[in-house]
């Protein structure tokens, strides 16, 4: 389906971006034509499209935040509402979530992107993997999973997320070769294997798709989460990075060198705290502009997450940039005891504790103006050096540790699912900002 030939990701350095300012031209005229959001911002910043030739030229516009989304909901929407498929949500900065709206064409791009990065990650027409993530609840992620597979020719086993019974039967029934799902469920799969006899070792998989979490550290080396699942089942691991809003996804290859763009579907730039790009390989905010979207397309949306670009080629033959693991989310930054933290470095360590069986992480402001940190963790059993091995752990890992405090199992469970939550909710911030 994808091969060098027709593929823009295999083409050259200058050959992609040229592309992608033709790509850039055509967004701009359209949200010019359609967005009433777009239309007044252009109008209130004197904003001249015609003058934003090159990517370069992105800086004249201005940002896209969150908030604008779900403020101007529907001035956002840029064709008549009856063309509206699907409807999606995505959690908002204001409490309330943010309504996507999806065109027909707007599936059939997110069928596009799924199937792209699927193939980057190794998958053929005849493989079957097994989606244990929600398709329904508004969630726009199964259902591009399921379009994208799909698309490729890749057969689906729909099971969902959790229950790690059915996922075992159901590998043994069908016998997938690949498995989609938050990384650390496979612990959580891997124990179930272990405390049931199943030679989990000599399954029918031989690939994982992580989504929502990390697998790599900065230097595309295995963190401790991606390490313990390799320790425990030799399989191929691949990490994603995608969003609602940006209706895109970056997969990984099988090389493991970061999430691969693709130029069709979105830009990419990296900002500083200045707002201003900030050089390749350097980390900073992820702000994108989609391209090809029908429904709800954005401009110079800021993401929040943290990440770098890079630039070099790929030796599986892509030109294309690609995106080094999440840092973390911009708001989320802890500052602790000097040392500047984002939850996913904690969530690492908690995550490869064979003693923790769930957490919460609590941000607060402290009386001398700093921020305060405390993990709620319910244990496997009963561990009663528990605390202060935690804190040991996290001084290894580090440098500093935050306050532990030791809870019933089913009062973190409660917190980390409340009732209409589609995501376990393992990071609370308590600040005032």
């Amino acid at each position: 389906m994808f091969n060098k030939d027709n593929d823009i990701e295999f083409q050259s350095v200058e050959t992609i971006k040229s592309f992608q300012e033709e790509k850039l031209k055509e967004a701009l005229g359209y949200l010019k034509a359609n967005s009433p959001y777009y239309q007044r911002v252009f109008r209130k910043f004197g904003t001249d499209i015609s003058q934003i030739r090159h990517l370069e030229d992105l800086v004249k516009i201005p940002f896209t935040e969150k908030k604008d989304l779900q403020l101007y909901s529907e001035d956002f929407l840029c064709c008549p509402r009856e063309k509206v498929i699907d409807y999606v949500t995505t959690s908002g900065t204001l409490g309330d979530p943010v309504t996507f709206c999806c065109t027909d064409k707007d599936l059939e791009r997110l069928a596009w992107n799924e199937a792209k990065s699927f193939d980057c990650a190794g998958l053929k027409p005849g493989d079957t993997l097994q989606l244990m993530c929600t398709i329904d609840k508004r969630f726009m992620a199964g259902l591009a999973y399921w379009l994208g597979l799909r698309k490729l020719g890749v057969g689906v086993i729909r099971v969902g997320n959790g229950i790690p019974e059915l996922q075992w039967d159901t590998i043994r029934r069908i016998r997938p070769d690949s498995i989609m799902c938050v990384p650390s469920f496979i612990l959580k799969l891997v124990q179930y294997a272990e405390d049931h006899g199943i030679d989990y070792r000599n399954s029918s998989i031989k690939r994982i798709i992580g989504i929502g979490e990390g697998l790599r550290n900065q230097d595309f080396s295995l963190n401790l989460l991606g390490s313990k699942i390799k320790e425990k089942w030799d399989v191929d691991l691949f990490a994603t990075y995608s969003s609602t809003e940006m209706g895109a996804t970056f997969s990984e290859c099988p090389e493991g060198k970061g999430g691969h763009v693709h130029p069709e579907l979105i830009i990419v730039e990296i900002i500083g705290e200045d707002g201003m790009p900030v050089p390749d390989g350097q980390s900073g905010e992820i702000v994108v502009t989609t391209l090809g979207v029908e429904g709800m397309p954005l401009l110079r949306f800021r993401t929040g997450d943290i990440a770098a670009k890079v630039v070099e080629p790929c030796r599986c033959g892509r030109n294309s940039y690609r995106l080094t693991p999440l840092v973390g989310r911009k708001n989320n930054m802890i500052k602790l005891k000097g040392t500047t933290l984002y939850p996913p470095a904690i969530n690492d360590v908690l995550d490869n504790t064979d003693f923790v069986e769930n957490y919460v992480i609590y941000v607060k402001d402290s009386d001398a103006g700093t921020d305060e940190v405390v993990v709620k963790v319910g244990l496997k059993g009963t561990k009663e050096d528990a605390v202060s091995e935690l804190k040991n752990r996290f001084r290894a890992r580090l440098r500093v540790a935050p306050g532990v405090e030791v809870a019933p199992v089913e009062e973190v469970q409660r917190i980390n699912f409340p009732a209409k939550s589609r995501k376990p909710v393992k990071f609370i911030d308590m600040r005032k900002k």
